[in-house]
């Protein structure tokens, strides 16, 4: 007698068989997804850092060579030649005196 097993897949074998790779897959396309948001939210909060510091450093070499603030932002780009990408960026840059630095802050715009 020669007798062969057959093994059938239960219902839930073969579901759980479908289903897996699927969550699989889909976690690591939240994975992903996540960490090109976190790169973008940290490329954006760098971009801010360093406007912040090019305006100041064009504020206090203004002080240094000219004696006097820059009055404002136009001012600093058209001298000194600092890029403000007014698409991303909203600059907050307050002189309360000439011999006083100024207050210096850069926001994001929101999209």
């Amino acid at each position: 007698m020669n007798r062969q097993r057959v093994f059938k897949k239960s219902l839930w074998a073969s579901l759980l068989s479908g289903i897996v790779p699927l969550l699989f897959t889909l976690a690591i396309m939240a994975v992903v997804y996540l960490g090109i948001q976190q790169a973008g939210a940290s490329s954006e909060a760098e971009g801010i850092r360093l406007l912040e510091e090019a305006l100041m450093r064009v504020a206090i070499h203004s002080y240094a060579v000219n004696g006097y603030f820059p009055p404002n932002v136009d001012y600093m780009s058209e001298h000194f030649a600092v890029y403000v990408d007014r698409t991303r960026f909203v600059v907050h840059y307050v002189v309360f005196a000439e011999n006083m630095l100024p207050d210096i802050r850069v926001f994001p715009l929101q999209r």
